[in-house]
């Protein structure tokens, strides 16, 4: 039976992975991980919870020999524009964190660690459309630049090492469950809320700013399906693409008024755009199709009515 680590475990996609975990291993076989940011009650009482920081490589490696850890899902993140408010600390969590889990992995041998990766990892030389697996990596953020760090820390430790490290360049994520935290997407879950409670947003990206996006039980099944996937069957590692949809705010504005008619928006750009603007508009995921049978199940209207159906209970 597997014995897992999620770090970053009360952030928007670890609190989930969580949940996915628990449900598929048992919940005591699945130990939630978060620095400072409490855990809800129900995250404590359903497995075993504990405080740690990624920088202190002692704090990983107790909590990997106290509970026989090994599988970590590396989680714990500073994201892109919360990394360009403070880019010390992003390289600091992002990169020094990383290389502490890797080395824990290395030094106890562990089975498998799961590193995702983001679109932040390309840049303004990357082509735009379909942006291929194999392409221009010079991203122009701290955020960015950790990402392009991990992937290729990920490989070293498989090539040198054998530690099989796995991860998957995440697009936007969207969620009905847990809030978003300085990530340059965010809007996307946001204008949600603000449709339902007050049928009004003001976006932080222009109306036709389109970026690769996912729904996040796509996003969450595609990170285990990988982690599961047969190792003989996979030429790349820390670096596949992977998509589902992409859509501006203005797209995702028409979809939400095909359910709440009166809902509207205004759009003033601010810092995030330049970063969006760095990003590509569309990524092509055939590796990941043709090494381990990714395919996303949501579409942009699917998402959008399921998001509003999930937070009108959530929101009465």
């Amino acid at each position: 039976m597997k014995k897992i680590l999620v770090t970053g475990a009360v952030g928007q996609i670890g609190s989930e992975l969580v949940e996915a975990l628990r449900d598929k291993y048992g919940n005591e076989n699945v130990v939630a991980a978060g620095h400072r940011t409490k855990p809800t009650e129900e995250m404590k009482e359903a497995g075993p919870f504990e405080f740690i920081d990624v920088l202190d490589k002692e704090e990983i490696e107790s909590a990997v020999k106290k509970y026989n850890i090994d599988t970590i899902y590396h989680m714990g993140a500073i994201l892109s524009a919360t990394g360009e408010e403070k880019p010390q600390l992003a390289f600091r969590v992002n990169i020094i964190g990383l290389y502490n889990i890797l080395e824990v992995g290395r030094e106890q041998k562990l089975e498998r660690i799961m590193v995702p990766s983001s679109i932040a990892a390309f840049g303004p030389d990357t082509p735009k459309e379909n942006t291929p697996n194999e392409t221009i990596l010079r991203p122009t953020t701290m955020y960015g630049i950790s990402k392009v760090s991990g992937e290729l820390l990920g490989d070293y430790y498989f090539r040198r090492f054998g530690l099989d490290v796995r991860g998957v360049r995440y697009p936007g994520i969207i969620s009905n469950k847990t809030l978003p935290g300085g990530g340059t997407t965010d809007y996307a879950v946001e204008i949600f809320y603000e449709a339902i409670r007050n049928k009004y947003y003001v976006c932080f990206l222009k109306e036709d700013s389109t970026l690769p996006m996912m729904y996040m039980p796509d996003a969450i099944r595609g990170l285990i399906e990988l982690a599961e996937a047969d190792i003989n069957q996979l030429k790349h590692h820390s670096d596949f693409n992977l998509a589902a949809v992409s859509f501006s705010p203005g797209e995702l504005v028409s979809e939400i008024q095909r359910i709440i008619p009166d809902f509207t928006c205004d759009y003033k750009p601010d810092f995030r755009q330049e970063i969006a603007d760095s990003w590509p508009s569309s990524i092509d995921d055939s590796a990941a199709q043709d090494e381990w049978g990714w395919k996303p199940e949501f579409d942009l209207r699917r998402m959008t009515e399921d998001m509003i159906e999930k937070l009108r209970i959530k929101l009465r």
